[in-house]
């Protein structure tokens, strides 16, 4: 009798022991959220410096350590159209100190256009929230013939041209898709490091053409640099309000907006998650994030698509719109 009791008091110390050890890591986690930040935290981008990706994250990377104390450290990572650095991200500590400011590019055309994604953007990341999304515009290099979207598209379909972009996967590819699938153009297509680089590419006129994020474009087009011929959006860019939309250039299909988000990786506590998150929306209130914004064709996203849900589900969406046409572009190439 006193063997079956001990057997039962044993089993009852068993079966506790897991709970009370579930409960102190939950307590620990609990704690390490009230406490968070107490180090600097990484921000990876995954392309290069200087890029669209890159401005947004030292731009908030300033408000987000004013308000949680600590240092925020900008580290570029590039390759493989920005996966490279997206699933260091994704094979990070999830602490809270290693995050990733992911994209178009990073969390959705990935899926479609590699076999072996080391990532899968739907569940190996914590969404934060969506931070900025601008139009792509058309730009040409310095004396192009042409100086409207009907006349490159013609000038296209009997020349033959090259297109930069940011990389295989990047959203400047996937315009450059779009594009080519609905005028039937062959346009040659010369990915770069990033679009700082593609952008000197084309500024050298080592390629014709470069869809290219407002962000990085205004000052070029401003400076009268490039030809800009249309912004893939149904209304004009702020920051360049002389530039058509492709709706009023004639090609009302060409539509991709380019956005960047931030990410933990997954399994990061909810705690920190929130902390995170609050921390980037207050950065949307502060005036000079919203002046520099405004200032490089930045659209801040409205508050109802500023919480982590929101983010999850433009990721989804995003993956199910362009894995189709990617992996139809790669057949076609074969």
């Amino acid at each position: 009798m006193r063997r079956w009791l001990g057997a039962a008091a044993l089993s009852s110390r068993l079966v506790l022991m897991p709970l009370i050890a579930v409960a102190a890591f939950a307590h620990a986690a609990i704690s390490s959220a009230e406490d968070y930040p107490t180090r600097p935290i990484t921000v990876v981008v995954p392309f290069a410096a200087g890029g669209p990706t890159d401005i947004l994250a030292r731009l908030f990377g300033q408000s987000l350590s004013q308000t949680l104390g600590q240092p925020i450290v900008i580290e570029d990572v590039t390759g493989a159209g920005g996966s490279i650095g997206a699933a260091r991200v994704a094979r990070a500590a999830p602490d809270g100190y290693t995050l990733v400011m992911g994209n178009l590019g990073t969390h959705a055309a990935a899926v479609g256009l590699y076999k072996n994604l080391a990532y899968d953007p739907r569940k190996d990341f914590e969404p934060i929230m969506l931070v900025a999304s601008t139009p792509m515009v058309l730009d040409l290099r310095p004396g192009f013939p042409a100086t409207t979207l009907k006349e490159f598209t013609e000038y296209a379909k009997t020349h033959s041209l090259t297109s930069g972009s940011a990389g295989i996967g990047s959203i400047s590819h996937l315009t450059y898709l779009l594009y080519v699938h609905l005028t039937g153009a062959q346009i040659q297509h010369v990915p770069y490091r990033g679009l700082s680089e593609a952008m000197n590419g084309l500024l050298a006129g080592q390629v014709d053409m470069l869809f290219d994020q407002v962000v990085t474009s205004t000052p070029q087009i401003l400076a009268g640099r490039v030809i800009p011929l249309a912004v893939t959006t149904t209304t004009r860019a702020p920051s360049i309000p002389n530039v058509p939309t492709s709706v009023e250039a004639g090609m009302p299909d060409l539509q991709t907006i380019a956005w960047s988000a931030l990410f933990a990786p997954k399994s990061t506590p909810k705690a920190i998650v929130e902390k995170l998150n609050a921390a980037v929306d207050k950065a949307m209130h502060d005036p000079s994030v919203i002046a520099r914004c405004k200032q490089i064709g930045a659209d801040l996203p409205p508050a109802n698509q500023r919480t982590p849900q929101y983010l999850g589900q433009l990721v989804s969406s995003e993956v199910d719109k362009w894995t189709p046409l990617l992996k139809a572009s790669t057949a076609a190439s074969k």
